[in-house]
């Protein structure tokens, strides 16, 4: 992961709930999930800038895809594991995640974005296993 981040520290304190490295991986999880999408943000710019400018902004089950798929490929099945140890069993905490980001000035939102946006949006137990697939490069 990153190096330390005394805001992301900051955001622990206050919500324990969610480990240190949990927010580390949501915020690299942003930019894979851009580039699921797509749409390649400016280089060098921050979260908050990003997520506020419209041609980037993505919707909560995009975010999530984002996730899901830069889990499988970090973790492999070990991503459920990890998403437990960081705090995470569902789809929402991504929601709860994101929205402490955003009260700490870390990330931003549109007026149209809420906690629900990631309630319920697939079962996150079945999207980290089932359907995973080890890829394997014939020819090396």
């Amino acid at each position: 992961m990153s190096s330390y981040n005394a805001k992301l520290a900051e955001v622990v304190k206050k919500d324990p709930r969610y480990s240190y490295e949990a927010y580390e991986f949501l915020q690299q999880a942003l930019h894979h999930a851009y580039q699921c999408v797509g749409r390649q943000p400016p280089p060098g710019s921050a979260g908050e800038e990003i997520a506020a400018s419209p041609e980037f902004h993505l919707s909560g089950p995009e975010l999530l895809e984002g996730v899901r798929s830069l889990a499988l490929r970090e973790f492999g099945l070990m991503a459920r594991t990890v998403f437990h140890m960081w705090g995470i069993r569902k789809t929402d905490d991504f929601g709860e995640l994101v929205f402490n980001l955003v009260d700490a000035g870390l990330m931003s939102k549109t007026d149209d974005d809420c906690r629900e946006d990631f309630c319920g949006v697939f079962d996150l137990e079945t999207a980290l296993v089932q359907g995973y697939q080890i890829q394997i490069d014939v020819g090396q």
